[in-house]
């Protein structure tokens, strides 16, 4: 027996605070880590409070509980099964922000503590917040926002597939981490950030790849052919603004591009060559043109 882990446990004691559970056969838990070891099951016998045990307990009954450290410091079963356990991941709400750390609730009597020291952020008092559940130095369980370690490789979904996931972390030189599902590790890379976003951002992307060790590649944009009209009413639009002549063309810095318009370099090609091909507009050495509009005022002088 761990803490951390749904197990099913036999009663072995009857009491008047409760029943007694243990694993005489010592089976692995059945949600444990794959790296767990016999001598990792150090609980021989652990309390299930009187207002969660079954009325008709007996001996040799069998009860599916989450093994935690009450407020006592004491290894204790409930039956009510949280949404995170011994090393997996979830979004939960923080209830409250003290000296030592902040508090989550994850329904269970004990907050579960998130310490400063594993926080990639400060949070505060409501705010959801993905984390691992881990045991600390001092054997309690702890909750930590590096997730990285934490995140599965082993998901199903394939190239083009549409992903949601949370953004846990910003490296600029890199891009934006996100968890899948708040569970699978994926990434979108500097070059597909067209659009800011910060820590804690819900983003619907795309697979753009499935990489060897099981870990995906995202973009926020759809495959070309979905997002070629988008984006060329996103430039027309602009161009009319501007007063029918904007200053970018084929020879324009990506950066620019990528300021101006969100969007990159060949996304940018594609739909000004989409409007050329619907004849809306006209291109030069100087900038795009609507047709049929008088942009005089708007066309810088040569």
């Amino acid at each position: 027996m761990k803490l951390g882990l749904v197990q099913e446990l036999e009663i072995v004691k009857i009491t008047e605070n409760g029943v007694y559970l243990s694993d005489p056969q010592d089976s692995v838990p059945v949600n444990a880590p794959s790296d767990s070891s016999p001598e990792d099951l150090t609980v021989q016998k652990v309390l299930l409070p009187k207002n969660q045990s079954p009325k008709n307990a007996q001996i040799g009954m069998r009860l599916t509980v989450f093994l935690y450290k009450d407020s006592e410091d004491r290894p204790i079963a409930t039956t009510t099964i949280p949404p995170i356990t011994l090393g997996a991941t979830a979004m939960l709400p923080v209830k409250e922000v003290t000296k030592i750390g902040a508090f989550l609730s994850w329904g269970l009597a004990k907050d579960l503590l998130l310490p400063f020291k594993e926080q990639i952020v400060k949070v505060k008092e409501g705010d959801g917040v993905l984390v691992a559940l881990y045991i600390d130095k001092s054997s309690r369980l702890c909750a930590t926002a590096k997730v990285y370690d934490y995140l599965r490789t082993d998901s199903e979904y394939h190239e083009n597939d549409t992903v949601t996931g949370v953004v846990y972390e910003i490296i600029d030189a890199f891009g934006a981490y996100v968890a899948v599902d708040n569970r699978y590790s994926a990434m979108i890379p500097k070059q597909e950030l067209f659009n800011p976003l910060k820590l804690g951002d819900i983003v619907t992307a795309y697979v753009r790849r499935v990489l060897p060790d099981g870990k995906l590649t995202l973009s926020l944009r759809g495959p070309a052919y979905l997002e070629l009209s988008g984006d060329a009413a996103k430039i027309y639009d602009k161009l009319i603004a501007s007063g029918g002549f904007l200053p970018y063309h084929d020879k324009t810095d990506p950066e620019t591009i990528k300021s101006v318009f969100s969007l990159s370099k060949n996304a940018f090609k594609r739909a000004v060559g989409h409007l050329l091909k619907e004849g809306k507009i006209t291109l030069s050495g100087v900038g795009i043109k609507a047709v049929g509009v008088d942009s005089s005022n708007a066309e810088p002088s040569k």
